[in-house]
């Protein structure tokens, strides 16, 4: 199933005690559900991050939450956006994924990232090294992953990483979706047309036509058809009629939609489906645990998207 309008949940500060944590949270995947939205997505870090919390703010492990949630809900696909690379070892990156692909019956979906939150690599103790070296670490990684994955038993022996005839049973599927995330339009946006099904693209809402054609040229240069690498970009939605999008923050305005539902789909549809863009992942984190607004800001999208 293709990534059309995906639903992600970025904070678990919803104004409860930690019993209602997690009810919350399955309250809103089945919400999306129910929706019609076509994927649940968690963020994969351990500390909340600086444009949406301190960073002692509720954070659940990913992939805990998202086998729970596999349980909870029956459609959907499931998956992080994105995993830090950095965070675990790429053969049991793979475990880990075929696992939710076998708990959710065929619904996981590997999102990748080469990392990035320095403060919760330091304090945690996960080696973060230099851009370049992530990067480097990332394309190693998905050398092990992907294989693994698709029932392979790769030997590897790289600069960071080391296999040997590594196995990944059971598997639910002969092959997971992988979705690549980021905004670099070099490294990876080369990475994603080399590797990825799907490009979850990072950036301000006025840069898209320019990173769908870098998107398009680092295709070109791998060999393969830009038709085939499905895109999407990560939008936070606010709905509320006495906003204007043209009063907002400089510094949330490039990657945030607000006003009516309509203004809302209009917005969408200029900037992001116009320029090309296949799809949407939405939060609404300012709304914090809202129901109905899940449904809401479908019901305006879906006509879009043809979901």
């Amino acid at each position: 199933m293709a990534i059309k309008l995906g639903f992600q949940i970025p904070k678990f500060s919803f104004g409860t005690g930690v019993e209602k944590l997690f009810p919350s949270v399955i309250a809103q995947a089945q919400e999306a559900e129910s929706a019609g939205y076509d994927s649940v997505f968690v963020m994969d870090h351990f500390y909340q991050l600086p444009m949406l919390g301190a960073p002692d703010e509720p954070m659940l492990e990913a992939y805990t939450a998202l086998g729970a949630l596999a349980t909870a809900t029956e459609r959907v696909q499931l998956g992080t956006l994105v995993t830090g690379n950095t965070y675990r070892n790429p053969a049991l990156l793979a475990k880990i994924i075929t696992t939710l692909d076998v708990v959710s019956a065929g619904r996981a979906i590997l999102g990748i990232g080469a990392g990035w939150y320095e403060l919760e690599h330091r304090q945690l103790g996960f080696e973060f090294g230099t851009f370049t070296d992530r990067f480097h670490r990332l394309e190693e990684a998905l050398q092990i992953i992907k294989p693994m994955i698709d029932g392979e038993r790769p030997s590897f022996s790289g600069d960071w990483y080391n296999t040997e005839s590594a196995v990944a049973e059971p598997r639910y599927r002969d092959h997971i979706p992988v979705l690549i995330g980021g905004g670099g339009e070099k490294k990876t946006f080369a990475i994603a047309a080399r590797n990825a099904d799907h490009l979850n693209i990072v950036a301000s809402l006025d840069d898209l036509p320019r990173k769908m054609k870098a998107m398009a040229a680092r295709c070109e240069e791998a060999g393969r058809d830009p038709s085939t690498l499905e895109t999407s970009v990560m939008l936070t939605v606010r709905i509320d009629e006495s906003l204007s999008p043209q009063r907002l923050p400089e510094q949330v305005s490039g990657r945030m939609v607000v006003g009516s539902p309509a203004q809302i789909a209009e917005q969408v549809q200029a900037k992001v489906l116009d320029a090309g863009v296949g799809g949407v992942i939405i939060n609404l984190s300012s709304h914090g645990f809202a129901p109905g607004v899940i449904t809401t800001a479908a019901e305006a999208l879906r006509p879009l998207l043809g979901v």
